[in-house]
């Protein structure tokens, strides 16, 4: 059996969380946050993350600004971004100089994130 990749899913709302995991578990192993700061600890003691997709808007700190931290400690996983509004000039800005690989809009849309995790490692 091949084995699955590991994903950290960073947002505050628990409904997106629940429905995340709902959707993704058959293909990939989900760990859920609702906190950017607990997703940094996760990421410490999760070596076999692969992907991490954030939420944009988020009480501590907006996703890019998690990302940023993470990326600089961990620059081989693959970051996304998750969104209820259309690209703005700081996620344009991320795409940009490569600190996230792709944005998404909410609702989201499963297959294209699913696509968009299986073209990185193609």
């Amino acid at each position: 059996m091949k084995k699955m990749r590991t994903i950290l899913y960073v947002d505050d709302e628990e409904i997106n969380l629940m429905l995340f995991e709902i959707n993704f578990k058959e293909k990939y192993h989900v760990i859920g946050t609702d906190s950017p700061v607990k997703g940094l600890q996760i990421l410490k003691n999760n070596p076999e993350i692969s992907v991490v997709i954030s939420d944009m808007k988020m009480p501590e700190m907006n996703g890019l600004q998690f990302i940023k931290k993470a990326k600089k400690k961990y620059p081989k996983i693959c970051y996304f971004i998750l969104t209820g509004y259309d690209i703005t000039d700081e996620i344009a800005e991320a795409l940009n100089c490569k600190l996230i690989n792709f944005y998404f809009k909410k609702p989201f849309n499963m297959k294209e994130i699913d696509d968009s995790i299986q073209k990185v490692f193609t």
